[in-house]
């Protein structure tokens, strides 16, 4: 088969739509039109079906899927100059996807870490403004990282840590003045974390389960934003246990265990099967998971 009809096969069984596989190929929505009724005619199988205002791709067509991307990259690797991966020669930019407390724990180590292999290699974070979206699918994003939520069903997964919440407050806040029990937690005021507004969570069912409540009296859409309003304030904010320790001290802050059974978070990263062999992908992944590991001693 013309190794240009694979590139266009490929190109629709990732993004679901003629329109799109023409932007990304460089090429006019009629021309790959006409490449699909070939591929059509090629596989007997129609491939990409409509479904409403969309298009979805038939059984076959997601059997072939990660087939078709392997062969291309193998194809590229076959045509590309030197069969090794070196690092150091790597020009490359990465795109991360995570919170920004995740983010201040991992990006000094990870920057550290890769750039004493590949000098000429660049990090990019995004927030999590794209989750739940086709980021990864897309393209936009290389890895998601942290707590992972829903994702499309073909993306790989690796566990990394699990990590347990804590409570974060002023260094001289009266809660430090005796011991933290489940009702003096409750009656203290709290800095609710969301970038949707979202007020209760898995403490506020908690408290619930023994007939309590807290109050959040402000919600902030970052942790950093949190943690900063707990410095200046008697409001108590949450962060991960042994998370940032200096950081945490260089601020003025304090971290106690929540007195109630919370659920741990398991963190993780996510990635597109279309970069699970890719050399320079993989070297990145193993960074990225040794400086998740590293801070936080999962």
């Amino acid at each position: 088969m013309d190794l240009n009809l694979l590139r266009v096969l490929d190109a629709l069984l990732q993004e679901n739509s003629v329109t799109r596989a023409a932007e990304r190929l460089g090429t006019s929505p009629a021309a790959v039109s006409r490449t699909l009724a070939r591929l059509r005619r090629a596989v007997g199988d129609p491939l990409l079906v409509r479904a409403g205002q969309g298009m979805v791709p038939t059984p076959r067509a997601l059997e072939l899927r990660d087939e078709v991307g392997a062969l291309l990259r193998g194809c590229d690797n076959v045509l590309r100059p030197g069969a090794g991966f070196d690092a150091v020669h790597l020009q490359r930019s990465f795109t991360v996807q995570a919170t920004d407390l995740v983010l201040s724990g991992v990006a000094g180590t990870l920057t550290e870490r890769i750039h004493k292999e590949a000098p000429h290699v660049d990090v990019v974070f995004l927030p999590e403004s794209v989750e739940g979206g086709p980021a990864l699918r897309q393209g936009w994003v290389d890895v998601e990282l942290g707590a992972l939520g829903p994702l499309d069903p073909e993306i790989r997964t690796q566990p990394l840590a699990r990590m347990t919440v804590a409570g974060v407050a002023r260094s001289g806040h009266p809660l430090f003045d005796g011991r933290i029990d489940v009702r003096r937690f409750a009656a203290a005021g709290h800095i609710g974390i969301s970038r949707n507004g979202k007020r209760l969570g898995p403490i506020d069912s908690a408290l619930a389960e023994r007939g309590l409540h807290r109050r959040i009296a402000v919600v902030v859409p970052s942790h950093t934003s949190a943690m900063i309003l707990a410095r200046n304030s008697d409001l108590v904010a949450l962060t991960l246990t042994d998370w940032l320790p200096d950081t945490t001290a260089a601020l003025g802050l304090r971290t106690f265990p929540i007195p109630l059974d919370l659920p741990t978070i398991e963190f993780g990263m996510a990635w597109h099967p279309r970069n699970a062999a890719d050399p320079g992908h993989r070297w990145f992944r193993e960074h990225l998971a040794a400086a998740v590991r590293g801070p936080s001693g999962g």
